[in-house]
């Protein structure tokens, strides 16, 4: 499978961003996607994923009422729309596609995109 991410970019604190993940090559709505991020100088970190039918959402804490993840399965594409975001939330976001929220969450995702770069100045 293939990922492509998309839609990132420089934008004030406060701001919104959405990115997207299209995917190619298997079928999209078996498995579960979600995004992880890596800040300059961080270790990769889980943000977000939703199961193959969208029933089931994860979320990392400090995200939690700023950014949303859904899926449409007939465009085989995921999004995050991203709310007042923060400083903080600057980083290099990958989609990620798995078995389940769990193996996303767990940095285990079998098929990853190419990185989005998210940048939010204060």
């Amino acid at each position: 499978v293939q990922l492509q991410a998309s839609g990132g970019g420089l934008v004030q604190a406060g701001g919104s961003l959405r990115l997207s993940c299209a995917a190619s090559g298997r079928t999209f709505m078996n498995y579960a996607v979600g995004w992880l991020r890596q800040a300059p100088g961080k270790e990769r970190e889980f943000v977000v994923a939703i199961s193959w039918a969208g029933s089931i959402t994860d979320y990392l804490d400090s995200v939690k009422g700023r950014f949303t993840i859904s899926r449409d399965n007939a465009k085989n594409t995921a999004y995050l729309e991203m709310n007042n975001l923060k400083p903080e939330d600057t980083a290099v976001y990958y989609c990620a596609s798995g078995r389940t929220t769990g193996t996303i969450r767990r940095g285990e995702a079998d098929a990853w995109g190419q990185g989005t770069l998210v940048t939010v100045s204060s």
